[in-house]
């Protein structure tokens, strides 16, 4: 297997992205500008699509300032009023179109059951990669969930203040395995940009955001949203189990393609490293994160159920939109690696 020499340079703060309509152009424009540069009174959220470029790339902007920032804006935009109430805007409108779609209400329990049974006939992404993925099927893959997997447990670690007794002891233990057990080489999203360079990508934190799909964004978005809001740490709790407990299969699958490609070392064992590993968090994460926080707080059964529910049909959405393009024959990336 034969591909281009990867960048190899960690960008800390990524370069602003392109815009894709209205909204992301509004946000642009404020932060190249000072800061408490004035913003729309009306922002057109609220009639926007919440799925579509525009609305999701303005979340992503927003958010991303809770992370690394950006190069060249100032670091106060974070917290400045008037680009928080647009947030609260695109979020409002986000939120309200995923609890319509996603399904009624139902319990923890329900979710998780339906999560613990693998279909036989699966059709997923990881499934098309394992059996006839191609190397550029691979390079678009990680292109795409790099704005995912370079900062996978990041938001996670903002439920632990909100956590007491087992579940933050067991959601602590879980991150500490996320962020490498004290080791900077075995960080997870460390060992995802080494799977990066061996695949002939850049490893830059941020650099695919203009190639990424709508669908990508959401997915990412999905989870800044419920880190950054205490209010819905029953959801985020609910996002953590579902990844955690899906990610297992999953990765075996990815690590067969990539090994029947021919790729690297390091790309293989990323997604090796997580077939052991999230069996073992899967365990911890329901006896112990979602047990101990439903001991606590009872009335976030519905909640965890929500998270769990929310990131099951974004990633779906995702799945589709990649599997669309990828059976046609055609990129689903917006533009060239």
């Amino acid at each position: 297997m034969t591909a281009p020499a990867p960048a190899t340079g960690h960008t800390i703060a990524p370069v602003l992205p392109r815009s894709r309509g209205e909204l992301s152009h509004t946000v642009l424009e404020a932060l190249t500008g000072p800061v408490g540069t004035a913003l729309p009174k009306r922002s057109g959220a609220a009639d926007a699509d919440p799925y579509g470029d525009d609305l999701q790339l303005a979340l992503y902007l927003c958010y991303e300032l809770h992370y690394r920032g950006f190069a060249g804006v100032d670091a106060t935009w974070e917290w400045e009023p008037g680009l928080l109430r647009l947030r609260a805007e695109l979020e409002h409108r986000f939120l309200t179109a995923l609890r319509a779609d996603v399904g009624p209400p139902r319990s923890s329990g329900e979710a998780l059951a339906e999560l613990l049974v693998e279909p036989v006939d699966g059709t997923g992404p990881s499934h098309f990669l394992k059996q006839q993925g191609e190397l550029w099927h691979f390079r678009e893959y990680a292109a795409q969930r790099s704005l995912y997997h370079l900062k996978e447990a990041d938001p996670h670690v903002w439920v632990i203040p909100r956590l007491t007794g087992r579940a933050k002891a067991a959601m602590v233990a879980v991150e500490y395995d996320e962020f490498g057990a004290g080791r900077a080489d075995r960080i997870h999203a460390r060992l995802f940009a080494d799977l990066m360079a061996d695949l002939g990508l850049s490893t830059d934190y941020g650099r695919y955001v203009d190639a990424a799909a709508a669908e990508m964004l959401t997915v990412v978005n999905l989870m800044s949203l419920f880190g950054l809001h205490r209010a819905l740490r029953g959801a985020l709790v609910g996002h953590f189990a579902a990844v955690e407990i899906t990610s297992s299969p999953g990765s075996r699958r990815l690590a067969q393609g990539l090994s029947r490609i021919g790729a690297g070392p390091a790309a293989v064992h990323f997604y090796a490293e997580h077939v052991e590993a999230d069996a073992v968090h899967e365990q911890i994460v329901r006896r112990d994160v979602i047990d101990g926080l439903l001991e606590s707080e009872p009335a976030l059964d519905e909640d965890i159920a929500f998270g769990i529910d929310a990131t099951e049909w974004t990633e779906a959405r995702l799945g589709d939109h990649l599997l669309t393009a990828w059976r046609d024959g055609r990129t689903a990336l917006r533009t060239s690696l």
